[in-house]
């Protein structure tokens, strides 16, 4: 995420007003505060929060209710709304890429869908349809170049296979464009130390559709790749028909 940042256009970005979004867990057990934040690497971010919510408790021990979504497309051009590095008052900004944390929770019929975006302004962690209907705002941009698409890697298979070295914030001289985590750089459990890229790339030649994205999403180390109309579509489904 390299805060590549783009104005409004003019436009009126305010959502077409949407039915009242269910209210998150009140007794919330996290801050957005504990967890490791580094500005610039919410891949990495992202990963650590993974880590941690497993580590309390807050997921399941394996990780299983949790996916990490990498937003982005194929200019590298990706509108989203309510993020606190954002200069205008509605939160939005142009980022070349995001990543953000979805828990999907299915218990006695309960159903229990979450966003946790450390460098989003809207509750923490967010229930899944405010986030979708104020921050990626459905069909705001409609088949335009700034239509966004989400690559949904199953957590346990990316805390297994994602790495980075880091390279991509260095500039032709090699020195750092933002400083890096404190922390090693994050190596996969092969010994791959950086495929980065193999999650950012996306275009909408790679999109599935929903029974492709249920049948591979548990299997394939990248994930699958879906667009805003399709990625609902997943968690919205009843109880008993995920993974």
């Amino acid at each position: 995420m390299d805060g590549g940042r783009a104005a409004a256009g003019g436009a009126d970005p305010s959502p077409v007003a949407a039915p009242p979004h269910p209210s998150a867990p009140s007794s919330a057990p996290v801050d957005v505060s504990s967890f490791t934040h580094t500005p610039c690497y919410c891949e990495e971010n992202i990963y650590m929060l993974c880590k941690e919510l497993i580590r309390i408790g807050v997921a399941d021990p394996m990780g299983t209710d949790l996916y990490v979504v990498f937003i982005s497309n194929e200019e590298r051009k990706v509108p989203l709304w309510h993020q606190k590095a954002s200069n205008s008052d509605d939160g939005f900004i142009c980022w070349d890429y995001h990543v953000i944390c979805i828990q999907s929770r299915r218990n006695k019929g309960e159903v229990l869908d979450l966003v946790w975006d450390l460098d989003s302004d809207l509750p923490f962690p967010c229930p899944f349809s405010q986030y979708v209907s104020d921050a990626i705002q459905p069909l705001a941009f409609g088949d335009s170049i700034y239509r966004r698409l989400f690559r949904m890697v199953h957590t346990p298979l990316f805390l297994q296979s994602f790495a980075s070295d880091r390279s991509h914030m260095k500039d032709p001289a090699g020195n750092w464009i933002q400083l890096p985590p404190k922390y090693d750089p994050i190596v996969a459990a092969d010994g791959t130390t950086n495929n980065l890229k193999d999650y950012i790339a996306m275009s909408k030649e790679d999109v599935v559709d929903l029974e492709s994205m249920v049948n591979d999403v548990y299997s394939n180390k990248h994930g699958v790749v879906v667009n805003e109309t399709i990625l609902p579509r997943f968690f919205s489904r009843p109880p008993g028909s995920h993974h």
